[in-house]
């Protein structure tokens, strides 16, 4: 299997949950600016709520996503209040006809002191476990 990382975050909560994942699945975490260029069999893409939507950014990332290159997507991420983006990114990926994994990451992120330390060890400990599964 091959894999391949990539998040968009604005806090660093993501990121910091990008690297776990990516370290476990010894691939480099990589932020949305970098396109997906090499085939892969598992895209972990990581985000979160912003304004109660995926990013716009994000939007473009996956419509920038190609079939042929992509086998499927795998979501993770954080937010402070709302849950999982999960159904906003299908939509997306959706439009360029890569499946979603229905499995999914998710944990609180601290955001204006609300769950002030997460993501913690234990949270970073559970993505890498998370992403474990695929390998």
């Amino acid at each position: 299997m091959k894999f391949a990382v990539r998040f968009y975050t604005k806090t660093g909560n993501t990121k910091r949950l990008a690297v776990a994942v990516a370290k476990e699945l010894g691939v480099e975490a990589l932020p949305i600016s970098e396109p997906v260029n090499e085939q892969v069999d598992v895209l972990f893409l990581g985000n979160s709520y912003y304004a109660f939507s995926i990013d716009p950014e994000v939007r473009r990332f996956i419509s920038g996503l190609s079939k042929d290159k992509v086998g499927k997507i795998v979501n993770f991420g954080s937010a402070a209040l709302l849950n999982s983006t999960f159904k906003k990114v299908k939509a997306e990926a959706d439009k360029v006809g890569i499946p979603m994994d229905e499995k999914e990451f998710h944990c609180k992120g601290e955001f204006k002191g609300l769950h002030k330390g997460r993501p913690n060890e234990a949270d970073l400990k559970a993505a890498a476990e998370f992403a474990r599964q695929y390998k």
